[in-house]
């Protein structure tokens, strides 16, 4: 990673978990992905945008392997999912194969002009809803 986008990195992900994370955490509207802390073993829930599509929730995550929820699915990859108020068990799995780009084209718009503006190693990511 270059050293400016290491720059980037630290100041999006900063002001994301001081600020627009907690803040958006509590919109009931909003998305929530909810992963297992590697290290703490706890519940970590973050604010991401997708869609559903069927029985699959699909997301593009901004850094990649850089980012705590995809460092927490790769660790273990049950998660659960809030759509509209509504939580949903299921797995995650990177889909490092998936163009994400062409991926956020087909996921909401205004999400998907963040974290392109925003990434700097875009990652789709695909959760296999159990419920």
């Amino acid at each position: 990673m270059s050293r400016y986008h290491e720059i980037k990195h630290r100041l999006v992900t900063t002001f994301q978990r001081r600020v627009a994370n907690p803040l958006s955490s509590r919109m009931p509207g909003q998305i929530l992905l909810e992963t297992t802390g590697r290290t703490s073993g706890l519940p970590r829930r973050t604010p991401v945008g997708g869609s559903r599509v069927g029985q699959q929730f699909w997301l593009v995550s901004e850094y990649g392997d850089k980012s705590q929820y995809v460092r927490n699915i790769l660790a273990d990859p049950r998660v659960r999912v809030r759509i509209k108020g509504t939580w949903h068990t299921g797995t995650a799995h990177p889909m490092p194969e998936d163009d994400p780009r062409a991926r956020l084209r087909t996921l909401p718009t205004g999400n998907s002009a963040v974290v392109r503006l925003m990434g700097t190693n875009l990652l789709t990511v695909r959760v296999d809803l159990a419920d």
